[in-house]
């Protein structure tokens, strides 16, 4: 569990820089469905919104790279994870289906969240588990 945790933090938090960093340089184009003609104020927002999806990817990597992993570190990223996909639901319900990519990415807001939870305190049990073996040595 400690390995797998570890992996999806890491994968996470590469993934969240990339995908950032690609809005940051690409704006409106970076998004399917957008295209120029969503003007500047969008492509504004998307630049900057990426910059700070960079960052959070940043987060997940510094937790991935903690020995061990911090539970709660974890818990506060999936729930700002959760929180996106909570804004994701909000918009369907207020303007309808967006781009299919947008709908697959809600998929996994709403699934991966509840796996980090579940996962959250793993490494941290497997490094108190290390510890009383040795101490029984």
């Amino acid at each position: 569990m400690a390995r797998a945790l570890k992996w999806l933090v890491l994968t996470t938090g590469v993934a969240c820089v990339a995908i950032g960093l690609g809005h940051v340089v690409l704006g409106n184009a970076a998004v399917p469905g957008i295209g120029a003609s969503a003007g500047a104020t969008i492509d504004s927002l998307g630049r900057f919104l990426g910059a700070a999806f960079a960052g959070y990817g940043l987060a997940w990597i510094w937790a991935a790279r903690q020995s061990p992993i911090p539970a709660n570190a974890v818990r506060w990223l999936a729930a700002v994870f959760l929180l996106g996909a909570a804004g994701r639901l909000l918009s369907l319900a207020v303007h309808g289906w967006p781009h299919g990519f947008q709908v697959g990415l809600l998929v996994v807001e709403l699934v991966m969240p509840p796996l980090y939870f579940w996962l959250a305190g793993a490494d941290e049990r497997t490094h108190a588990q290390v510890k009383i073996i040795k101490g029984a040595e």
